[in-house]
């Protein structure tokens, strides 16, 4: 494993949980697991990302559990299906608490380097990593290496008309693996991220800010967890200012200093992450942004300024935070900066993260394209168990996109040609309300345990929780109301206006359950949703069968006419493997795959 941030975390330990021995060389030993950005972990679409790692074995959501310090479930306004668990979590602990869960492991040795390149050998059909170059000379053998490099590979970070080589504050970067990913004929592009300044806690005048609140009852991310055990650590508060006009006029008048808009950075930013000077010019007619304030840990004094990410000069910066409301006297501890790197155009790969035309070799996170400490984990664990697998001559793990937003998101990688950093939110999977984020365990665990990835007291938490569901929708089938004219209470919670609250105050035998949250979460999608999750899994069935429908490697949509022409150009260079990834593709369109599938039909002697 190459890299020892949050794909190279859940990598080691997937290979390891697979069987596999597992090296995992890493610059900074210190820094592994490392917050580079914001130290928090989840939030819409990313939470889910979180429960599913979890339910695969993964580490991720109980690091997150045990260095919490302020838990809130987002999205509550809407249905379940829009929610999403999200932490702020102290940076530090989080760091620690990774680094002795990979020291822990018997299976995975750490070894501090840099890496100065592949090793590559020549296999019968092409040409095969077969492990790494470290940059003191020695070379490390192995069936399969994953690159978890994140924004490391050739990074430049700039700060105003500064530049200085490195991926993160006190770090270097890595040059010799971009030079042998492109000999092995992958394609590469340049992508950029930034972060915010951080500021002093003592300095930030709190009274005329808004103090924002953690869940009352906060609901932990993996199931190991004991919620009556939970939270682990003190929880904060984090506080809402916002930007004003006099903010945006500085920034404006200084934005020929900006190297996005000087030209200094080619790389293309997240565009649901934008730079604090991304927002002003972009959304000239907006007044204010919102910023918040989010502690670091419980034992810093660094301040998170969430929503100020910025690439100005550094006295530029000082410049505009002091004009925000509580910020006027704020110290600078660090500046923000932007990081421009290589990623490799993830289009390349298969569904298990594999290089398709370089066996051995795998890629998990940043240098998918993808942002996002918790794409970086889901990838890290796909890209990990497989690297595995495949060294040791088993069946691979692919999730499908009606399986886990885990799915979703290896699917959107592998069929598009990102041209910015990937983010993950609940809208980008259709099948939301079969991957809600309370039965990550009961769509996953099961299979991780066939796989090997998650051990038996998992599987028998499931079957215990599973239980109590089964049980509870029991109750409530079999109780009836007599408010509702002696209805049964299963079918009174199908109306909108009635809450679980409302069923217990009304329903002893449910009330007497206990259920956890959960727990109960479960239970009242499954009856609110009934309709209309019989419905979303007919549709997974009749799309499953269009998904099965494989295209020749070597079709020839040259040869097809009556296809558009962005169409075929798409289809040609992106190569589906399916009519249901050909049907993702942006630009075409739903007669092209109808068009598509008849020539399939008669390429194949249908």
């Amino acid at each position: 494993m190459i890299g020892g941030g949050h794909a190279g975390i859940e990598a080691a330990l997937a290979a390891a949980r697979a069987g596999a021995r597992v090296t995992l060389v890493t610059m900074r030993a210190d820094r592994i697991g490392e917050m580079s950005c914001n130290p928090a972990i989840g939030g819409l679409g990313k939470g889910q990302l979180v429960r599913e790692v979890d339910a695969l074995g993964g580490a991720m959501g109980e690091l997150a559990d045990a260095t919490g310090i302020q838990f809130k479930m987002l999205g509550t306004a809407k249905g379940v299906a829009a929610q999403g668990p999200r932490c702020q979590s102290d940076r530090h602990r989080y760091r620690e608490a990774a680094t002795a869960r990979i020291r822990a492991h018997g299976s995975i040795e750490v070894i501090e380097s840099t890496v100065a390149g592949l090793l590559l050998s020549d296999g019968a059909a092409a040409t095969c990593v077969s492990g790494v170059r470290l940059g003191d000379g020695r070379e490390l053998r192995a069936d399969a290496v994953v690159v978890t490099t994140g924004t490391f590979l050739r990074a430049v970070m700039h700060t105003g008309e500064a530049q200085s080589s490195g991926g993160r504050v006190g770090e270097s970067t890595s040059q010799g693996i971009s030079a042998d990913l492109v000999r092995l004929g992958l394609t590469l592009g340049r992508l950029k991220t930034g972060t915010p300044p951080r500021l002093a806690r003592d300095s930030i005048d709190w009274e005329r800010t808004k103090p924002e609140h953690g869940d009352a009852r906060p609901q932990p991310f993996s199931h190991a967890t004991d919620p009556r055990q939970f939270p682990r650590l003190t929880q904060v508060l984090c506080h809402l200012t916002q930007t004003n006009s006099r903010t945006h006029e500085l920034i404006r008048a200084n934005i020929h200093r900006a190297p996005m808009y000087a030209g200094r950075i080619q790389g293309v930013g997240p565009r649901y992450c934008p730079s604090v000077e991304d927002k002003v010019m972009r959304f000239a007619d907006k007044e204010s942004h919102p910023i918040f304030l989010e502690p670091e840990g419980l034992d810093t004094d660094v301040i998170y300024i969430n929503g100020v990410s910025t690439s100005l000069p550094a006295e530029v910066q000082h410049a505009f935070v002091h004009t925000i409301e509580g910020l006027e006297r704020a110290v600078f501890l660090r500046e923000g900066y932007a990081v421009e790197y290589d990623f490799v155009n993830p289009s390349q790969l298969d569904r298990t993260l594999a290089a398709r035309a370089v066996p051995g070799l795998f890629l998990a996170g940043q240098i998918n394209g993808t942002s996002g400490y918790e794409e970086a984990a889901a990838q890290g664990l796909v890209a990990g168990a497989n690297a595995a697998f495949w060294a040791l001559d088993r069946a691979p793990l692919v999730l499908g996109r009606d399986q886990a937003y885990i799915g979703v998101l290896i699917d959107d990688l592998v069929v598009a040609q990102p041209t910015e950093p990937y983010r993950m939110f609940t809208s980008r999977a259709e099948h939301r309300l079969l991957l809600r984020w309370d039965n990550a365990d009961r769509r996953l665990v099961p299979l991780a345990h066939e796989l090997g990835l998650a051990d038996g007291a998992a599987l028998e938490r499931l079957r215990a929780r599973e239980a109590r569901v089964s049980q509870a929708l029991a109750v409530l089938a079999q109780s009836r109301s007599s408010a509702h004219a002696n209805k049964p209470w299963s079918e009174v919670l199908r109306r909108p206006e009635v809450t679980l609250e409302v069923v217990e105050a009304g329903c002893e035998a449910f009330a007497a359950l206990g259920l956890a949250f959960e727990e109960r979460t479960a239970v009242e999608s499954e009856i609110k949703y009934a309709g209309y999750i019989a419905r979303e899994r007919e549709q997974v069935e009749r799309l499953r069968r269009q998904e099965e429908v494989e295209i020749p490697r070597d079709f020839d949509y040259d040869a097809l006419r009556g296809l558009a022409n962005e169409a075929r150009s798409r289809l040609a260079s992106l190569r589906p493997r399916t009519l249901g990834q050909a049907a993702r593709i942006a630009g075409v369109r739903p007669p092209d795959v109808a068009l598509l599938a008849i020539h399939v039909q008669r390429a194949r002697g249908e």
